[in-house]
C-alpha cells in the first residue's frame, strides 16, 4: 500500500510479505536527484529503520530510469543548491546502508552519477544487458565524491579509480562484468520476475541471521564511516560550484 503526503509520492513504498519495494517517483525528470526527492527518500528510510516485519527492501525508480543522478537544472538555478543537495545524497546513502534488513537495486534503466552510486550502496544489485549506467561526472566538470567510497566497497580501489577518471557510460553486462551488479538478465522483460527471485530468496534467511550479518559486514567495510562520505559532499559542492563547472553544465544542458 501507498502512504504519505504530497512529497513523499515522490518516494513510493509497498509491501509483500517480508519484501518492501522503494521506488523513485520522477519519471518525468527520470528520476533525477532533487533535494525534495531526497528529502522525501530520506523520510521513508526513516520509517524504514525500525521495520523487524522486513528482511529484503528492493530499491528501483518509475518508468524507464533507475535514476539520472544530481538534478543539474537545480544547481545551475540556484547557487545554494549543490551543498544542499549532495549532503542530502551523503545522508541518504548512509542512512540507506545502515538499514537492518537486506537491500537490493532493481536498476530497471539508466543509472547515472549519483544514481549509479545508489546501486553500489545497496547490498546487491541487478539490472538487464541493455541499461546504461557509470559515473560521467568527470566529463560534466564534477567530482563524484559523494559515490566513491561505495564504489570502491563494490569493486575495489583499483576498478573504481579507473571507473571514475574515465568517466562515460557502460552498458549493464558491461557493468556486471565490473562487479558493479551482481546479476544481468538478458532483457528489461525479464528484470522484474528475476528481482522478485532475488529478493524471495534473500527473504527466506532468518530475520536475526541476515541483520547480524549485514551489520558485521558494515563494520569490517567501513560502511558505517559516515565522515568520509560527508567529506566527499563538501568537495563536490565545491567543485561543483567554481566558475568552469558551471559553464560546462551551462554548455551540457544546453544541448
Amino acid at each position: 500500500m501507498h502512504y504519505g503526503s504530497a512529497m513523499s509520492d515522490l518516494a513510493l513504498f509497498t509491501t509483500s510479505g517480508r519484501v518492501g519495494t522503494l521506488t523513485l517517483n520522477r519519471p518525468d525528470a527520470r528520476n533525477a536527484m532533487s533535494i525534495d526527492l531526497l528529502r522525501a527518500l530520506s523520510a521513508r528510510i526513516d520509517e524504514l529503520a525500525s521495520r523487524s516485519d522486513l528482511s529484503v527492501l528492493i530499491v528501483t525508480g518509475a518508468g524507464k530510469s533507475f535514476c539520472a543522478g544530481m538534478d543539474l537544472k537545480a544547481v545551475l538555478d540556484d547557487p545554494a543548491a549543490p551543498g544542499v543537495l549532495l549532503h542530502l545524497l551523503a545522508d541518504f546513502t548512509l542512512k540507506l546502508r545502515a538499514l537492518p534488513m537486506v537491500t537490493l537495486a532493481k536498476v530497471n534503466g539508466a543509472a547515472i552519477g549519483g544514481g549509479c552510486g545508489l546501486s553500489c550502496v545497496c547490498d546487491l544489485a541487478l539490472t538487464h544487458a541493455d541499461s546504461k549506467m557509470g559515473y560521467p561526472e568527470v566529463d560534466l566538470g564534477v567530482c563524484p565524491a559523494v559515490v566513491a567510497p561505495w564504489l570502491v566497497r563494490k569493486i575495489g580501489p583499483g576498478r573504481a579509480r579507473r571507473v571514475l577518471l574515465s568517466g562515460g557510460l557502460m552498458s549493464g553486462q558491461q557493468a556486471f562484468d565490473l562487479g558493479m551488479v551482481d546479476r544481468v538478465v538478458p532483457n528489461a522483460a525479464d528484470l522484474d520476475a528475476a528481482a522478485d527471485e532475488m529478493a524471495n530468496r534473500l527473504a527466506t534467511g532468518g530475520p536475526h541471521a541476515l541483520r547480524a550479518t549485514k551489520d558485521l559486514l558494515n563494520q569490517i567495510d567501513g560502511s558505517l564511516d559516515a565522515a568520509i562520505v560527508k567529506r566527499g559532499a563538501d568537495l563536490s559542492a565545491k567543485v561543483v560550484t567554481m566558475p568552469e563547472t558551471l559553464a560546462i553544465l551551462r554548455t551540457k544542458l544546453s544541448k
